[in-house]
């Protein structure tokens, strides 16, 4: 399985039983996709942006074409933006109720961890988290192979330590948001214990070469077209 990092928490997993974009907003992507494609998408805080006709005061519904706005190149994609399991395209994903901030939602509105399951490996990607996770939670998302996890932003980086020590995946992803991206990587790197690192073009991943130990994998950016 391959893990590109497009920019913010947009992110393209790829496996050989096909393709998963997460988060790729009009915001992040532009109203193109700049040719981002995928067999499904998924949207963590769909709720939340410009067009979306549910309120943040309800539970997001299934993505439809006038739900929210979507990439022209992501238009052939089956929208997830619920929780709850489903089988796209021999593709396993489940959504996890979680929170953009430590209210429940009151201050930033709600958000959806997915678990994607691609070549035997199970992916959790944590869209815009914004608190720690609880032991409930984390059972709910399952054991996972490799997190996805904001750093900066409403979570911030020794939050983002917490919850990474709480799923205790082997795999961690970080992706910097918020305004000084770059700092909150820095201090969570540190806070992770992570001296020397060299961000890669993509993470490429099977079960055979899943590392017994924490392993904090720092990716580069798609340049923008």
């Amino acid at each position: 399985m391959e893990i590109t990092w497009i920019g913010e928490t947009c992110v393209r997993l790829k496996g050989r039983e096909g393709s998963v974009a997460v988060d790729a907003y009009r915001s992040v992507v532009g109203p193109t996709g700049r040719g981002l494609t995928a067999d499904l998408s998924t949207y963590s805080h769909a709720d939340d942006e410009p067009g979306h006709r549910v309120s943040k005061a309800e539970e997001p519904k299934l993505t439809d074409a006038l739900a929210v706005p979507i990439p022209t190149s992501l238009e052939p994609a089956f929208p997830l933006d619920a929780p709850g399991e489903y089988e796209v395209h021999g593709i396993l994903v489940g959504g996890v109720r979680t929170f953009r901030d430590d209210a429940r939602g009151a201050e930033r509105g709600l958000n959806i961890a997915f678990v994607v399951e691609l070549d035997g490996l199970h992916v959790v990607h944590l869209g815009d988290l914004g608190h720690a996770i609880t032991e409930e939670t984390a059972g709910e998302i399952g054991a996972v192979h490799v997190v996805c996890i904001p750093v900066g932003g409403a979570l911030t980086p020794a939050k983002a330590a917490e919850v990474v020590a709480t799923l205790d995946a082997p795999i961690v992803v970080p992706l910097p948001v918020g305004e000084d991206p770059d700092g909150a990587l820095a201090r969570f790197l540190k806070e992770m214990n992570v001296t020397n690192h060299t961000p890669v073009p993509k993470l490429t991943v099977s079960i055979s070469t899943v590392p017994s130990e924490t392993t904090v994998i720092v990716l580069e950016a798609k340049p923008r077209a």
